[in-house]
């Protein structure tokens, strides 16, 4: 396993005991993330991001698998169980991430999921019948970037 490996494994360890400072400390101050619902957080975007999970996430657990060396760069498979606490739906959401390095330090991360598929455990029928439309991706999109945006921990 080589040291990006590790840093991955490291990171996700932090987040199965919700330790967000831990998993903010592996990130390049110049870092970018982007999911399908964070789509652009740079650098202090980024930890507080996982902050802001972290402190939500109780009864949250994390599956990570087939973490492999890409050249410079890491790929790994997570999966994340947890109650969408806006509805309390129970949710599992199956991710690939990709990742870049810079420092020694996790400089890009890229995080792959179906949003529909999300939809439709974390929203029940709204979810199921609107899911996939631009309407419900962006109005969950905002409401997690006004959730960031008031989050000061």
């Amino acid at each position: 396993m080589n040291e990006n490996q590790k840093l991955v494994e490291k990171f996700y360890a932090a987040f199965r005991k919700l330790d967000g400072k831990a998993m903010t400390e592996c990130y390049h101050p110049e870092a970018h993330f982007s999911d399908a619902v964070f789509i652009d957080l740079n650098g202090a975007e980024i930890g507080r991001m996982w902050r802001m999970l972290c402190a939500k996430g109780a009864g949250l657990r994390i599956e990570l698998s087939n973490v492999q060396a890409t050249g410079s760069g890491v790929t790994a498979h997570w999966d994340v169980y947890y109650n969408f606490s806006a509805t309390g739906r129970p949710v599992h959401n199956s991710i690939d991430a990709r990742f870049e390095f810079r420092d020694r330090l996790i400089y890009r991360h890229h995080d792959e999921f179906s949003f529909y598929r999300w939809a439709r455990q974390a929203l029940g029928p709204v979810g199921m019948l609107l899911g996939w439309t631009p309407l419900i991706r962006n109005k969950v999109r905002r409401t997690a970037a006004s959730n960031l945006a008031g989050f000061t921990g």
